[in-house]
């Protein structure tokens, strides 16, 4: 089956790419980097050589995503959302070698024009709102917002906030999915019902 590439794409020779992934207008990736399967890739996006990403991503237009990147599986980088690699970035000073590594969990949505300071863990189904800047690692399902971001709730992997106190202790189970969630030691976690 393969993967499709718009005409104006390129993909350098040695990119891993899988079926049923879709590049579109103007994007670039580069000769090591790893992408799985039925990936999208909108119009003007980049993926570095260090860069792995699994199955199911969706990248909206105008993201780079750049060397030292993993995104998990099912994860959304929504419109001109930012990642970066170097702490203190210098024109005239190499920095190559002091890369931090990025991780996005399986499922995260990373809002439109949200930034991602290097270096962080962002956890499963965790929801990054649009325009807030990322600076520490996430948890699961934790709804950030703001700059710097601040953890406000907590949402669902259906994609809905969950009524669950910031603290403390407490249940709630999706009436789309039928997911229960668990709150207990300030970290939300899910088991199928």
């Amino acid at each position: 089956m393969g993967f499709t590439a718009h005409p104006t794409a390129i993909v350098d020779r040695g990119a891993r790419i899988g079926d049923g992934t879709r590049i579109w207008h103007w994007a670039h990736i580069c000769a090591g980097a790893s992408i799985g399967e039925d990936c999208t890739f909108g119009q003007n996006c980049y993926v570095g050589n260090d860069v792995v990403i699994g199955s199911q991503c969706k990248v909206q237009n105008n993201v780079s995503i750049y060397d030292a990147v993993t995104l998990e599986d099912d994860v959304f980088c929504g419109p001109s959302m930012v990642f970066t690699n170097v702490m203190n970035p210098r024109a005239a000073v190499e920095r190559k070698h002091e890369y931090r590594h990025t991780l996005i969990k399986r499922g995260a949505t990373l809002g439109a024009n949200c930034t991602i300071i290097c270096g962080v863990t962002i956890g499963e189904y965790a929801f990054i709102g649009a325009g807030a800047v990322v600076n520490r690692d996430v948890k699961p399902f934790a709804l950030m917002v703001g700059v710097p971001a601040r953890q406000i709730g907590w949402m669902s992997a259906h994609g809905e906030q969950i009524p669950l106190p910031l603290d403390g202790e407490g249940t709630y189970t999706c009436p789309h999915t039928g997911v229960r969630y668990r709150l207990a030691a300030g970290r939300v976690s899910a088991a199928e019902a």
